[in-house]
């Protein structure tokens, strides 16, 4: 049963949410041509349901981590379109103060804990963010996205084991996106439902439609109400589609001008922009108001960053090791 009603203000948050989104990362290919971003960059085009249904079950008090697909997690958390922009152009007032780039967003005042560069590398960490919480007595959560190419990581079998036997407070999401680069689901698996691998951890899983952001929120839902009482994990397959390539740096060819269309033709945005007009709880003119709206914070975001200064050299040195009074640690 879920817990959290979805609502008429529920709807307008995921049109804006994902608007914001959408053409944050539209605009980000478009500077990456320009060469004003440069390095690897992954856009979330296409995928921004699972986002915006997450949100809305979703405290400020509950952590978030993720891999490198991660800009429009950054933004879905909370953080600035100015500070994520900024670390994308490699600027000084970027959220990484421009050293981590489009892979490695962090916000600790957000509890965003990334965005990593490392195929699965984060999902232990995510454990070890609702292990903490645990310690210290909340009932806050913490979200661990990965791809599904991630799931092939043997740290993943480890994390799930400890986090059944302790009942970590965390949801683990496969944001499966039919392709691990360029190889497909069915090309790395004789078992493509990747939610099954739960199954062998006795933990609660599912597979989700993460173009419905209906459908995201419900599954959510019940996934962070289980952890919030103490009763432990859920894995949930979260099956979505990215438009583009996995990066920009790829031509995506291995997959049919077909199947693009498919999910194109059911994409997220539409379909609330739909449900919105048919609930009559917005006009034309709301629409164009948040279009415009979305715009100005993206074009600010670009204006900021052309204007923000380029990290000191000796920044290089900076933020590496951590100092601490622990007494068993040297200087």
């Amino acid at each position: 049963m879920s817990a959290i009603e979805i609502t008429k203000d529920t709807y307008l948050q995921w049109y804006e949410s994902m608007l914001l989104m959408r053409k944050f990362e539209e605009k980000a290919g478009q500077l990456y041509g320009q060469q004003k971003i440069r390095g690897f960059c992954h856009l979330y085009i296409g995928q921004e349901a699972v986002m915006a249904g997450a949100m809305s079950v979703l405290r400020p008090d509950d952590s978030m981590i993720t891999a490198y697909r991660d800009h429009a997690h950054a933004l879905a958390k909370g953080m600035g379109a100015n500070e994520v922009m900024a670390e994308l152009y490699g600027k000084a007032t970027g959220c990484s103060k421009g050293k981590g780039g489009s892979m490695h967003m962090f916000s600790k005042e957000k509890k965003f804990f990334g965005g990593h560069g490392i195929v699965g590398g984060q999902i232990p960490l995510g454990a070890g963010i609702a292990f903490a919480e645990k310690y210290n007595g909340t009932d806050a959560v913490c979200v661990t996205y990965m791809g599904d190419g991630a799931v092939r990581q043997g740290a993943l079998n480890e994390t799930f084991n400890m986090a059944m036997l302790w009942k970590l407070p965390v949801v683990f999401v496969c944001e499966n996106n039919g392709y691990a680069m360029g190889t497909s689901v069915a090309r790395t698996t004789n078992m493509i439902d990747i939610y099954k691998i739960g199954l062998g951890f006795d933990m609660p899983c599912a597979p989700v439609d993460g173009m419905d952001p209906v459908a995201v929120h419900n599954a959510m839902d019940e996934a962070v109400q289980r952890a919030r009482r103490g009763d432990g994990p859920t894995f949930l397959e979260i099956r979505t589609y990215r438009y583009k390539g996995h990066s920009m740096s790829d031509p995506a060819k291995y997959r049919t001008k077909e199947e693009l269309e498919g999910y194109k033709a059911k994409d997220p945005i539409e379909v609330v922009k739909l449900a919105i007009e048919e609930k009559k709880y917005a006009d034309e003119a709301w629409f164009e108001e948040i279009n415009e709206k979305i715009k100005a914070i993206v074009d600010e975001s670009v204006k900021f960053s052309e204007e923000s200064p380029w990290p000191e050299p000796a920044e290089l040195y900076k933020d590496v090791y951590v100092q601490t009074d622990y007494p068993y640690i040297r200087d």
